[in-house]
């Protein structure tokens, strides 16, 4: 029974680092951007982060566990009221198609650039793997994390053990930075409120689907822990390249060049694996979602976004990510202000 027991908490701290850890964090370029350009304020705003995200990833799933939520709607509501937390998931909604083409068009690109398989073939590929992994539902997701994120973690622990053996490892203590303080301070809540919300599609009915308080607790300082370990190491390693390491569009892609070819196949199998995790969790957000409002089968409603993020991926989707992020990070705000304000007897 406590085998069984320590095989959920796990189950559910894999799915909760393979929801919030994606494409940009693997490449280097969030931790980049929200902490290591700090300097040496970055270790202190990770050890903030990583606290909010043992809290609000351990309240997101209770409070969706208590109203037994269908989808990511139903936790809005919760948050927002009837009104507006309809209005709050149409745009999750249109954010969460767009991301999904993101990934689907880097999948396809991996695909092209590392594997010499054709744009078009990778896409198709990684389409037929998402529906078929789909129709498993949940049981798909956990299965998928609980692989993937181990082999994330042990990159890690090769990057971290590299980078101690680097002279100048203790750089990150030590690092001046010209940016404000208060944007440092704000970035935690930021890339916080920003990943939680874009996680909701699974970790709200994770929370709903294991019902259990001690469970998601547990998972959820596991998983904490886990997202601010792998920060961590991704900072120390990129501050020892500072300030050379921020013209790369992809700075971890630096780093592992450095450590040798056998480094960098696994760095682009696991730039790989975390696009696949992020696009399977929000095509499942989806369609929970669409099937909650238009009572359609799920595998239709599977292949119809697959069809629709196909369609996107051979245009391009930038421009329509740079107006809606600005304006998402925004509602990511008020969204995590009130999943702190939202009072529970349980949590």
């Amino acid at each position: 029974m406590m085998w069984k027991r320590t095989g959920k908490v796990l189950q559910v701290a894999a799915t909760y680092i393979g929801t919030i850890v994606g494409a940009g964090f693997a490449t280097g370029q969030e931790i980049l951007q929200f902490f290591t350009r700090f300097g040496y304020w970055g270790s202190i705003t990770i050890a903030l982060s990583t606290i909010l995200f043992i809290w609000l990833g351990a309240k997101m799933m209770l409070i969706s566990s208590s109203i037994r939520a269908k989808s990511y709607e139903d936790l809005n509501k919760s948050l927002f009221g009837d009104k507006y937390g309809r209005i709050v998931s149409h745009f999750m909604l249109v954010i969460l198609l767009g991301v999904t083409a993101v990934m689907l068009a880097g999948a396809g690109t991996i695909f092209h650039e590392h594997w010499n398989i054709s744009y078009q073939s990778g896409l198709l590929i990684t389409m037929v793997a998402c529906y078929f992994l789909l129709r498993k539902g949940m049981k798909a997701i956990l299965t998928i994390n609980a692989i993937v994120v181990p082999i994330m973690l042990l990159f890690t622990i090769l990057i971290i053990i590299e980078t101690l053996r680097t002279p100048g490892a203790d750089k990150f203590l030590t690092l001046a930075s010209n940016d404000s303080v208060w944007a440092a301070w704000a970035s935690p809540f930021l890339y916080t409120a920003f990943n939680l919300s874009m996680s909701q599609g699974v970790l709200v009915p994770l929370g709903a689907e294991i019902n259990d308080r001690k469970i998601i607790i547990a998972g959820s300082w596991v998983g904490g822990i886990g997202i601010g370990f792998m920060l961590l190491a991704g900072h120390i390693a990129l501050s020892v390249h500072m300030p050379g390491i921020q013209q790369f569009s992809i700075p971890m892609g630096g780093i592992a060049g450095l450590l040798g070819p056998s480094i960098q196949l696994i760095y682009i199998f696991i730039i790989f694996a975390e696009i696949f995790t992020t696009l399977i969790a929000d095509i499942y957000g989806l369609t929970l979602q669409l099937h909650e409002r238009l009572k359609w089968t799920r595998s239709f409603i599977v292949l119809l976004i697959l069809f629709i993020c196909y369609l996107a991926s051979q245009i391009g989707f930038g421009m329509l990510l740079s107006t809606l992020y600005p304006v998402f990070g925004l509602i990511s705000f008020g969204w995590l202000f009130l999943i702190i304000r939202k009072r529970m007897s349980s949590v």
